[in-house]
């Protein structure tokens, strides 16, 4: 059910006039399986069902076993994306629940309902919801993933035009198989590499299954943010490049030039250098999910807690705050302009090797339904992103994070993303400020 509030009514809010995109632009909004679908009973268990299920491993003990139930709201959540105006809906597809027994009749069916109501499909293949068995750590993984694109494509390719291989593997490599705080949980370190390898491979292979399926509209959604050193002292902008290879250049040189950072592809398993002609394989456009640029200085010798996570002291940087701007609810800090620099950066770094980039993510975590602090988040970042435009970057498309509040990981139901609030107790829908202001945005820029 979807609820408009009867008393006291949230005001539409007035939208400033923003610059106006090229046209042709794609504006949309992203969720993923995991996060919204519920339905575990009919589908086959994740890397994430497993790790849920440890006590203490999620911070408010809850699991995804229910979530936003979208496995059985789909409809009414396709007419709040159909209310929105947007262009296009990126969701993902759980592999889990593919790989049960008519598992793919849910995304029959989201599918037919999207294309009925004019919104462009933008499916992700992978967003972290491994099926519990398979191991990032293990070469065929890559492989059974390019089977299962091959079964979704022949599916679904009829209707689905615009495709997302695999989402942030830079951080389902850092916190799932390095510090431990994502499923499937592992402490490994520099010992996780082969996972980031493997799902780098796993995009190669599904890029080529979905071109022998006749896709000719492919991407992936790698997480960027620019590095800022903490000062100007030598081992402070060691620590912030070391910081940036890692977790910038590390997943998008491979994909964009076909080669690792130097020193990096020593360490990785297999044939490396015939992997990386897979992993290269052309991409018709680059997706990139923006939250924050990171301030990053030297190794400080202890523990630090950051944005909900543990950095261990032995790592060789540390991560620091940005002082003197706004944060989030999540305590992530709010820099609009890191946006512009992170893509005018890859712009000169990446020349003619940068495809057209998409912003596959961008939202914030805020509290309340009347969310001023969201709206002044999204238009800033609106703004910073026509700058880069401006600047000569081919920026097509934009999508904020998330149509729907949903289970955020290991921080549970306790963070807020959504331009519609979720009741968990009632699964009700209500539309936020956030929502309205985001209408009249797109109404503006069509």
């Amino acid at each position: 059910m979807i609820r408009r509030m009867a008393t006291n009514p949230i005001p539409v809010p007035e939208v400033p006039e923003l610059p106006a995109f090229p046209d042709g632009f794609l504006w949309g909004v992203s969720t993923s399986a995991h996060q919204i679908e519920g339905a575990a009973d009919e589908r086959e268990a994740s890397v994430w069902d497993a790790f849920t299920a440890e006590p203490g491993r999620v911070k408010d003990g809850s699991t995804a076993a229910v979530a936003c139930d979208h496995y059985h709201r789909y409809r009414e959540d396709v007419a709040l994306l159909a209310g929105l105006g947007v262009d296009a809906y990126r969701f993902s597809i759980s592999w889990p629940r593919v790989r049960f027994a008519g598992g793919l009749d849910f995304y029959d069916r989201l599918v037919d309902e999207l294309c009925a109501a004019g919104i462009r499909p933008v499916p992700t293949l992978f967003h972290w919801d491994l099926p519990l068995g398979l191991d990032w750590l293990e070469r065929d993984t890559a492989s059974r993933f390019a089977e299962y694109v091959s079964v979704v494509a022949d599916r679904l390719g009829d209707r689905v035009q615009k495709w997302i291989t695999i989402n942030e593997p830079a951080e389902h490599t850092l916190f799932g198989h390095a510090l431990g705080a994502h499923a499937p949980g592992k402490q490994l370190m520099f010992d996780a590499l082969p996972a980031a390898h493997h799902q780098l491979l796993a995009h190669g292979l599904g890029v080529r299954a979905l071109r022998a399926a006749g896709a000719t509209d492919i991407g992936i959604a790698n997480s960027h943010g620019p590095t800022w050193p903490a000062s100007r002292e030598p081992a402070d902008v060691e620590a912030a490049e070391f910081y940036d290879v890692l977790l910038n250049r590390l997943f998008a040189d491979p994909v964009l030039l076909g080669e690792y950072p130097a020193g990096l592809g020593e360490l990785m398993p297999g044939d490396v250098p015939a992997d990386l002609k897979i992993i290269g394989e052309p991409l018709d456009w680059y997706g990139i999910n923006y939250y924050a640029p990171t301030r990053v200085g030297a190794p400080q010798g202890a523990d630090i807690e950051f944005g909900g996570l543990t950095i261990p002291a032995e790592l060789p940087f540390s991560v620091r705050e940005i002082e003197g701007v706004p944060v989030t609810d999540f305590g992530w800090p709010v820099v609009p302009e890191g946006l512009t620099e992170l893509l005018t950066t890859f712009h000169a770094r990446y020349g003619d090797r940068l495809p057209p980039i998409v912003i596959t993510e961008n939202g914030c975590s805020y509290e309340g339904r009347d969310d001023q602090a969201r709206i002044t988040y999204l238009d800033g970042h609106i703004r910073a992103l026509h700058r880069a435009v401006e600047a000569g970057v081919d920026v097509r498309g934009y999508f904020v994070w998330s149509l729907l509040d949903n289970f955020e990981w290991a921080e549970g139901y306790a963070r807020r993303f959504g331009l519609v609030h979720v009741d968990y107790g009632t699964l009700e829908r209500t539309p936020k400020a956030s929502y309205d202001w985001y209408r009249e945005v797109l109404r503006a820029q069509h």
